[in-house]
């Protein structure tokens, strides 16, 4: 239990640094389309003046008859809506982003260290945890470009990053922090 506490820790480590690489350096922009000063200022009070609160808005709404003609016709926006804003530099989100990668990566630990006994020798873990990580990432990212209609690029950008945060977690503790596998008896 001690050595899967720290190999989880150092994999939240491993997954931090690679998300901070993937998410907090320009590269992220490639994943986003962009609008000039003035139309930003713009889109930002009408959100203002039409959103009253905090959360994720389809628009148009899709519950009424009209919203599902509108719909139709286009354009549609998925719009994730902070009321307060918040520092562009977040201490606190990035503490919580911590906190978050050290609980998939126990999570992802303790389901190494459940299999590793019949799963013994590195390569073959190693290929567990980047199926693993494909599959999750997949579902998770590439559900919304079929499903929602948005744009690839951010989902493939997400599905990318997300795909090589885990994979690298889970080959920390594959690699160094499972039992070694069981050698045979002669």
């Amino acid at each position: 239990m001690p050595k899967m506490l720290l190999g989880a820790i150092a994999a939240a480590v491993a997954m931090f640094i690679t998300g901070f690489i993937f998410y907090a350096t320009p590269l992220y922009m490639i994943a986003h389309g962009s609008i000039d000063a003035v139309q930003s200022a713009n889109i930002q009070a009408a959100l203002a003046r039409d959103l009253a609160q905090t959360g994720t808005y389809v628009i148009p709404d899709p519950g009424t008859a009209q919203g599902t003609v509108l719909y139709g016709k286009g354009p549609v926006a998925m719009v994730h809506y902070n009321l307060s804003g918040f520092p562009v530099s977040d201490m606190g989100a990035i503490v919580q982003g911590f906190i978050h990668e050290l609980i998939v990566a126990l999570i992802l630990g303790f389901a190494l260290l459940g299999i590793s006994a019949r799963v013994a020798d590195f390569g073959s873990r190693a290929r567990l945890v980047v199926l693993f990580s494909v599959a999750a990432a997949a579902l998770i990212h590439l559900g919304e470009p079929i499903w929602m209609h948005v744009d690839w690029a951010h989902a493939i950008y997400v599905f990318i990053a997300d795909t090589v945060m885990l994979a690298v977690g889970g080959l920390v503790i594959a690699r160094w922090f499972l039992p070694a596998a069981a050698q045979p008896k002669v």
